[in-house]
């Protein structure tokens, strides 16, 4: 398979040499069509190869770009007074976890964001960015609790439960109730709770975060709800290295 693959490749660079000099005629084109095709059907490998490859190049160029972004936009990853945080200020290692209180996934994963820092209560704290993509209850949840963030910061967690155990959409009547259950009937929703959002929106898109949740761990991005033992298995990791 070596010296096929050699040699399709050898006669591609003499052709293209060739080129250069003189177009190939229709025939010389019909043949290296036939050689490439026949080569490719068997050997299908190849196909698989010229993919795992193109992953493997597409993954170190996102890796990349992550890290720059994690550099230039460390502060408002990290350090955005709108954006709640879960944990102590100190701690090791800082999650951002990208959500939508509209999203189900999201409302699955959100417990074990809470039990891990749980669990590690000294080494893990968990920064809420808010993507508010699914309708108007989406973003309006999501300002009233950056802004409840901002005027109480203890009280905070108690509405971001509500909002979150609620199945399914919420309605503005849900919204209305979890701001009444929780003692915020007169919040309402500030400034900067909008320009936080518009931070977020930002900082996902340089993250290539299109769909929540997302959950930044160490430098590493996970996609999805996953099970909550590769979860800690992944946190577990990046802890590792910051020994």
């Amino acid at each position: 398979m070596k010296k096929t693959i050699l040699a399709v490749l050898f006669s591609s660079l003499m052709m293209g040499s060739v080129a250069q000099a003189a177009p190939l005629s229709a025939d010389q084109e019909a043949q290296v069509r036939k050689l490439v095709r026949d080569t490719l059907v068997e050997n299908p490998e190849i196909l698989e190869e010229a993919i795992v490859a193109l992953q493997a190049k597409q993954g170190e160029k996102q890796q990349a770009q992550m890290k720059e972004t994690l550099k230039a936009e460390h502060d408002a990853l990290f350090n955005d007074p709108t954006s709640p945080r879960i944990g102590k200020k100190d701690a090791k290692l800082v999650l951002v976890n990208f959500t939508d209180f509209n999203c189900p996934f999201c409302k699955r994963f959100d417990p074990q964001l809470m039990d891990i820092v749980k669990k590690y209560p000294n080494d893990v704290a968990v920064v809420i960015k808010y993507l508010p993509f699914k309708g108007q209850t989406s973003m309006d949840s999501a300002q009233l609790t950056m802004t409840l963030w901002q005027e109480d910061p203890k009280a905070f967690e108690a509405l971001h439960h509500k909002f979150m155990q609620k199945q399914g959409m919420l309605s503005d009547a849900n919204i209305k109730d979890a701001l009444k259950a929780t003692g915020n009937d007169k919040l309402k929703a500030s400034d900067k709770s909008r320009d936080g959002i518009r931070t977020n929106m930002i900082l996902a898109e340089k993250l290539g975060v299109n769909g929540t949740p997302a959950t930044l761990v160490g430098d590493e991005m996970i996609p999805g709800a996953i099970d909550a033992q590769q979860f800690e298995a992944v946190v577990k990791e990046q802890l590792a290295k910051l020994k």
